[in-house]
């Protein structure tokens, strides 16, 4: 069985977007992955098709209303399915690499894509939904989020990428942000590639670049740069 995204959103022509193109749309029309988009205001049951209503306490904006999202909900995951639901919220618990190697290992992802103020939360409480964030911003509503999560997940799928050892170097993959890359020509705008990269000795090649993860992530990720060096400690202890 092929991996699955199902999003439920307000704007299902927002999708495929940058899934439907490249890697990832040929490992679509392979069969490896599948996106199903539903049309959250389907399920409104007025003839206005109302999906939101005013907030309770009063407040501006609009708030989702948790009947109409619990029955698209319902309708799209059903008692059988092991997928996730994922509510993409800038309150939820941050995206990480381990979660995503995680989701894409499963059957796949039921995605909420919220709108205007959020949804009420009779709905999040109700149904087993995780709130995740895609980073420390907020935007005009989820359905971006919800392609990066799935792109970051479809990836990893065997099959997808062409080389899987290239997934190993990443950044993230050992807890680490990926070192610099290079390519011709070795001259460009009077900047050499490093020598080292050039040597041909495969281990100096592999010492520069572990040095080069460590100071980019010491430098610019120094929460990553604390857990990196708790998990040698632990390793140490171990042995």
């Amino acid at each position: 069985m092929n991996w699955r995204a199902s999003v439920l959103t307000l704007f299902p022509e927002a999708f495929p977007g940058p899934l439907g193109v490249s890697l990832l749309e040929k490992a679509r029309a392979e069969g490896i992955w599948s996106l199903e988009t539903v049309d959250i205001r389907v399920f409104a049951s007025d003839k206005h098709a109302s999906v939101d209503d005013t907030p309770a306490g009063g407040g501006p904006g609009m708030v989702l209303r948790a009947d109409v999202l619990s029955r698209a909900v319902d309708a799209t995951r059903g008692a059988a399915d092991a997928r996730p639901l994922l509510y993409l919220s800038p309150r939820g618990t941050p995206l990480t690499q381990a979660r995503v190697a995680e989701w894409s290992a499963g059957p796949g992802v039921v995605l909420l894509c919220g709108r205007f103020e959020g949804v009420d939360q009779r709905l999040l409480e109700a149904r087993p939904f995780e709130e995740v964030s895609v980073g420390d911003v907020v935007l005009a509503g989820g359905e971006a989020a919800a392609v990066v999560l799935i792109e970051a997940c479809v990836r990893l799928l065997p099959g997808v990428v062409g080389d899987p050892a290239s997934l190993s170097s990443e950044s993230f993959a050992g807890g680490l942000l990926e070192y610099p890359h290079y390519t011709r020509p070795q001259v460009w705008e009077g900047r050499a590639i490093p020598e080292v990269l050039q040597s041909g000795h495969h281990g100096e090649i592999a010492k520069w670049r572990q040095g080069q993860a460590e100071r980019l992530t010491r430098d610019r990720r120094p929460d990553l740069w604390r857990a990196y060096l708790a998990s040698r400690e632990r390793l140490k202890d171990r042995d």
